[in-house]
């Protein structure tokens, strides 16, 4: 069970707009977080698509698992392209439209930062979405800066494991001085649709991470896919919480907090972790948590 906040959401869009027969692997977050965005945003949207595992998922051109526009472009250019989308339905007098960028980690926390970091100084308007699976999935699971510690992929070398954080892309965005920061997940379809809900009548840059589990990354059965995405929230590992002019408001407050160790143990990738670096794992999520309450003035849970 869990204790929630600001969680039901005004309207829903009814029509679907995620067709059959995407390419996704079973299980996959990011094909149904997809679903879930849509529902918030509606057909008004315009959607620009880096190189990323939904490259794939969307369908072989010319055909398109979705019901509105899709422009296919570079790996690094996910928010700039987005920004000159926008900027052109400006021209054509057509302000209802949403123009979203919708990029995985590699996209958005290495490859296509640069871009992101102009459109987010500029306030762009446009909604910047990060689908995280942890890792650059689509080309064989190698390490990005989003991977966690202690994460296998196949880029890690024999008998190491990941030692550096993960990078904080929520504190480089409000850096930025954005309007609109959010985490969410599958796990809180609700909290999802209605961040999206919201972030269509927010004007400049907006940004939503949403932690998307990955079966063949993670390591997980593709059934528990949702079980597995949900403990992420209920260890406090990826807090669901949404920051609006610089003010934190915290959306899913577990009522009792799982260890971080049974988040871990349920997937292959980190099966070679060390006791220790578990340990040093759990009294940094337990910082960031107490750090996290704080700014939002939740007090001490």
């Amino acid at each position: 069970m869990q204790k929630t906040f600001n969680i039901p959401r005004e309207k829903m869009v009814d029509e679907e707009l995620v067709q059959p027969g995407m390419l996704s692997c079973q299980g996959c977050g990011a094909s149904l977080s997809m679903k879930l965005a849509l529902k918030g945003l509606g057909e008004k949207t315009i959607i620009v698509i880096p190189a990323c595992c939904w490259s794939i998922i969307i369908g072989a051109y010319p055909y398109s698992s979705l019901r509105v526009p899709v422009i296919h472009v570079p790996f690094e250019t996910a928010a700039v392209a987005a920004s000159g989308v926008k900027a052109a339905m400006d021209m054509r007098e057509e302000t209802d439209i949403t123009v979203m960028a919708w990029a995985g980690d590699g996209g958005t926390y290495d490859i296509g930062l640069q871009s992101l970091s102009g459109a987010a100084e500029r306030n762009d308007d446009i909604l910047y979405v990060c689908y995280d699976n942890e890792a650059y999935m689509n080309t064989g699971i190698q390490r990005s800066s989003a991977t966690p510690p202690g994460a296998w992929t196949t880029t890690t070398p024999a008998g190491a494991v990941k030692k550096e954080p993960k990078k904080d892309m929520e504190k480089i965005m409000l850096a930025h001085g954005v309007p609109y920061i959010a985490s969410a997940s599958v796990a809180y379809p609700d909290d999802l649709i209605r961040k999206f809900e919201k972030a269509k009548t927010i004007h400049g840059t907006r940004f939503i991470h949403l932690l998307s589990p990955c079966p063949p990354g993670w390591r997980i059965d593709s059934a528990k896919s949702i079980t597995v995405t949900r403990m992420a929230t209920q260890s406090c590992i990826f807090p669901i919480y949404e920051i609006e002019e610089g003010t934190y408001t915290v959306n899913v407050i577990p009522e009792k907090k799982i260890p971080v160790e049974d988040y871990l143990l349920a997937q292959g990738r980190f099966r070679q972790m060390e006791e220790e670096m578990v340990r040093a794992v759990q009294a940094e999520v337990d910082r960031r948590w107490q750090e996290l309450l704080t700014l939002a003035g939740s007090g001490e849970e």
